[in-house]
Formats: C-alpha cells, structure tokens, sequence
C-alpha cells in the first residue's frame, strides 16, 4: 500500500508531461465545469441584486450536492483500483490522478505567449486571452508578458500544488475536492457582473471555499520558489503577497516577481515588486524553468506528507 501511494504523484506527473490533457470527452474538469454551467445558468440573476441570502444559500446547497457527487464518485474509483495489485494499481491511480493537475499544458501556454508577441502585439494578445479572464485588448507587450508570468504563478498553485498537497492528505477524492472547488471559483466567484450574470451572492460561497482549500499550498508554492531562489526576504514577500485582492494568489505572483527581479502587475488593481525591472523575453522563459523547479521539489515533499499521513492512520487502527 504505501509503494502505491507514494509513487502516484511522480507517475501522474510524467504522464502530464508525456501525454498532456485527455480529451474534453473524458475529462473530468471538464464534466465539473458544465455541471457549474448549467446551475449557474438557473442561479446568479442577469441584473444586479441587493444583499440575498436565500440565493447564497441556494447556491451553497448546489455546490455542496455537487462537491458529494465528485467525492463518491472519486472515492468509488479509487477503491476499485486499491483492489488491484501493486504497480498496476499505482499506474491507475496515477491515471485517474492526472486530469485533476495540468503543468504541461500551463507550461506551453504561457510560453506561447511570448512566441506570439514575437509576431504581434495583437497575436500576444489573443494568445494570452487563452490563459486570462481580464480584457487583454488594450495591454502593451510588457504587460501582455506580465500578465502570462502572473498566471503561471497563480496556476502552478491552482493546477499542480494544490491538487497534489490535497491528493497527499485524502487522496483521489482530496484532489477531485480542489479541482472542483478552483473550477466553481473560476465559474462563480466574482464579486458583480461577468458574462451578463450577476454573481456577488450567488458565487460568494465558491470564491470563500476556494480561500479556504487554496490557503496552504499558495504559501507552499510561494516557499517552494522562494528556495529556488536561493532565498527571499520572507517579511518583503508577505508585504507584497498582501497587495492583491485574494488572500491566496498573490503569494505565488509575489514570489515569481521577487525571484525574477521583475515588476508584475494588473493595471488598476496592484503592481508587485514596483522597484523591479520591466519583465523582458528572457523572464518569460526563466518563469517557465522556475516553475518546473517547483514542480520537481514538490514531489519529496509530497511524498513526506503521505509517509506522515499514512503514519498517523496506522496509528489510529493500531
């Protein structure tokens, strides 16, 4: 049992890198987000409201409906794969694992970006409109390349740390918890209009859920590059991790702008490490390596964790 658990991580990791993502088919994520779909669809109204409690809770007790769904479901599956032997159900596992974390496809995203700012302004835009919810359309080329360095920092921690810290501590349905949890934020939380719907109250539970379940690993991945970095002044980090509107994602962004030496910011909203450079070619590609870093330290402390789990459930059926 625990040869299984603890090479799972490295294995679903190497096929992220070796296959990328399945089909949208068979994707479980992607099953979660039209599930969100359909229900934010019947819930956040199309106009403003005022405060509205019954809709916080009415949307509260469909993400909860939903949340069950994916654990029994994640459960189930991984039950019937610990009834196999060995490697072959370490390899299942894995596979049932990877669709829940994406570095690859991050990874060549964001490195796309810089590839098409190479042939256009307008071409960096759209390219960077893949990985972004904010309107891309009046970005300059320093803030097109700001932009995809900030979001490979948020999302190493949103679709690789935080599913494999959750996978260490309650396994397949521990991962299948966060997935869902980041999609339902992604979908639903926002504090006012997006996509002709109003979500301040109907959203408000996921965006708080996913605080929670992302409050760890964002300041484990914000450690893990800081290391890579050969150190950083954890008290300046703190100070500009705190500068953002989420308590989670600006730990990571801090860390990558701190680490590269550059200023990183969303027009409006913050700017990280305001003395730093403007952010050239070259950091795009120096993110992208720090982030494979990360991804390479976090496997022994994932591993750690899981010994240290499997300890204390021997000890309690002891």
């Amino acid at each position: 049992m625990v040869a299984v658990w603890i090479g799972v991580p490295l294995l679903a990791l190497a096929v992220d890198w070796w296959l990328g993502e399945p089909p949208a088919a068979w994707h479980p994520v992607v099953w979660m987000g039209r599930a969100l779909q359909w229900w934010g669809e019947r819930l956040a109204p199309t106009i403003p409201v005022s405060r509205d409690l019954k809709l916080f809770w009415r949307a509260a007790l469909v993400w909860c409906v939903l949340i069950a769904i994916v654990l029994i479901v994640a459960w189930l599956a991984q039950q019937l794969v610990l009834m196999l032997h060995g490697f072959v159900a370490a390899a299942l596992l894995a596979l049932l694992l990877k669709p829940l974390l994406a570095w690859r496809m991050l990874h060549d995203e964001v490195l796309a970006v810089e590839v098409a700012l190479g042939q256009s302004l307008p071409a960096g835009r759209a390219q960077l409109s893949r990985l972004v919810s904010r309107d891309v359309s009046a970005l300059t080329a320093v803030q097109v390349r700001e932009s995809a360095i900030e979001s490979l920092a948020e999302n190493l921690n949103d679709s690789v740390v935080a599913p494999l810290f959750w996978f260490a501590l309650l396994g397949l349905p521990g991962a299948a918890l966060y997935r869902f949890a980041n999609t339902a934020d992604a979908m639903w939380g926002y504090p006012g209009m997006r996509g002709g719907r109003y979500w301040q109250w109907a959203g408000k539970w996921a965006a708080r859920a996913d605080d929670v379940l992302s409050w760890v690993p964002a300041r484990i991945t914000a450690l893990l590059m800081a290391a890579g970095a050969k150190g950083l002044p954890l008290r300046s980090l703190a100070r500009q991790a705190r500068k953002t509107p989420s308590p989670n994602s600006g730990w990571p962004m801090a860390a990558m702008a701190l680490a590269l030496g550059v200023r990183l910011a969303k027009p409006g909203v913050y700017t990280l490490n305001s003395q730093g450079r403007r952010a050239g070619p070259l950091d795009t590609r120096r993110a992208a390596r720090m982030g494979s870093q990360v991804v390479l330290a976090l496997v022994p402390l994932v591993v750690a964790i899981q010994l240290m789990v499997l300890g204390v459930v021997s000890w309690l059926l002891a």
